[in-house]
């Protein structure tokens, strides 16, 4: 379980990410304890909403404004990919990449473009295989860009190389039917 006093974290998907910054996609989220923040754009109100949750429209606890679901690759490190992956409730794609990787920023912006598309149908989730070494190890992830879509915290299929988000989607909804 995760401590309580855990630091608020953003997430990539709140700033720009080194050789990504020319495709940044600013979504008000971040980290804290077992749940993810979303910042209200109506009133500004942080929201807390866990894992499970993430793929659902949801509402402001102050204003009760809608706080769409979340429609954008989400960037974490292994404890927020291991609490995001046991609670959701929808495949989830994974998208292993390094700053330094040409494919992988060329995929960058195919990866924000499935997010958008599978928005309240999957979960989009980025790991640096720089900062998570671990996490690439466990999944034998060998060669990047690698894609991983797993459905109840099982893998239903892995694919190394670039791909275009028309094929991502349909890895995402064959791992739907999947389980």
């Amino acid at each position: 379980m995760l401590k309580m006093s855990r630091e608020v974290k953003p997430l990539a998907s709140t700033m720009p990410l080194g050789a990504h910054a020319r495709n940044a996609h600013y979504s008000l989220l971040s980290v804290w304890s077992e749940n993810v923040i979303r910042v209200c754009q109506s009133c500004g109100q942080k929201n807390r909403i866990p894992p499970s949750r993430l793929h659902q429209v949801g509402y402001c606890g102050a204003c009760k404004a809608e706080l769409s679901a979340n429609n954008a690759p989400i960037d974490v490190d292994q404890q927020t990919f291991d609490q995001i992956v046991k609670e959701a409730q929808v495949p989830v794609l994974v998208d292993f990449w390094a700053d330094w990787c040409a494919p992988c920023r060329m995929a960058a912006p195919e990866v924000k473009k499935l997010a958008e598309e599978m928005v309240g149908r999957a979960l989009v989730l980025k790991v640096n295989t720089e900062n998570e070494p671990q996490l690439a190890a466990r999944y034998n992830i060998r060669a990047i860009p690698n894609f991983l879509i797993l459905r109840g915290g099982q893998v239903v299929s892995q694919q190394a190389g670039l791909a275009d988000h028309r094929r991502m989607k349909t890895w995402l909804e064959q791992g739907s039917q999947a389980a």
